[in-house]
């Protein structure tokens, strides 16, 4: 996908969130191992250039980063710097950044860094209530000028209520689990988290119902991610709650005007439907979805 930079690839299980892994049961499929930890062949991908000598990742992109992985990893410490050298050299593209490991953070922060990049975008991964209490307050403290939750696969009811109030989360992400062993999500979790986050302001996207779905005592089983994004978008939870402009930059130091920044395009089979559309670059058509 065009908005996914791996630039490792395997990853340590670090807590409950990740006994079914996405990542694991895919590698396993292609008999491959996923606690095999592998710098990719596309490190460098947010430099790449296309045949006019134009960045192929287009300038005001949200790019997720180490989508099966995880940024912070110690296995990844050796080429970290030189992935940060890379963010650093692209201040017009937002990078997504989800760790379940904050409390290696503040070590791993590059030369420079000071109060946090205009162009990062940090969050942390709390499936459960125990992670969500053990992760946000690394999460309020590290220097990051944009932060937030994800809380998926939501394993166990999530309440978040103290941290918003603080006022340093402004988006929370919300899914069931999928793949071998899914484990149920409780449409009354969700419902929870987004009221929360609507007495709070703070935007929230319900991305997707999860394969094993509960609600009002009934359990559903939806196979099709596709599907399951449907019913997310359908429950009409999602919404923008204040707003906290990246302030992008050209590699000269000049702000990208807002005309000339990428806007997603939401033109695609499924895109009307889609739980993940506040948080997605939009379609690039490549028939994956």
């Amino acid at each position: 996908m065009h908005d996914i930079w791996n630039p490792w690839h395997g990853c340590v299980k670090a807590s409950p969130g990740c006994a079914n892994c996405y990542m694991y049961f895919l590698d396993k499929q292609r008999d491959r191992n996923g606690a095999e930890i592998y710098r990719t062949d596309n490190f460098n991908y947010p430099l790449q250039k296309d045949r006019r000598g134009s960045y192929k990742i287009r300038s005001g992109e949200l790019i997720r980063v180490c989508m099966t992985s995880d940024f912070f990893l110690a296995e990844a410490d050796k080429w970290r710097d030189a992935a940060w050298e890379i963010i650093r050299q692209r201040p017009d593209v937002v990078f997504y950044l989800l760790t379940k490991r904050p409390e290696r953070v503040a070590e791993c922060l590059p030369d420079g860094w000071g109060q946090g990049w205009d162009n990062v975008w940090f969050n942390v991964t709390c499936e459960n209530q125990q992670m969500a209490d053990k992760r946000l307050p690394f999460l309020q403290k590290l220097p990051f000028k944009h932060k937030g939750v994800m809380c998926a696969p939501l394993i166990g009811p999530v309440s978040l209520q103290p941290y918003l109030r603080e006022g340093f989360i402004e988006q929370v992400i919300c899914g069931g689990e999928n793949y071998g062993g899914a484990r149920p999500c409780h449409y009354d979790w969700v419902l929870a988290l987004h009221g929360e986050c609507q007495e709070a302001n703070v935007s929230f996207s319900f991305i997707e119902t999860g394969s094993d779905f509960v609600k009002d005592g009934k359990h559903y089983h939806l196979k099709s991610k596709q599907k399951q994004a449907e019913q997310a978008f359908r429950a009409g939870l999602n919404f923008r709650g204040k707003q906290h402009p990246f302030m992008l930059r050209y590699a000269i130091g000049l702000l990208v005007p807002e005309e000339e920044r990428f806007h997603p395009q939401y033109d695609g089979p499924h895109c009307h439907a889609c739980g993940s559309r506040l948080i997605c670059n939009g379609c690039s058509h490549c028939g994956k979805c």
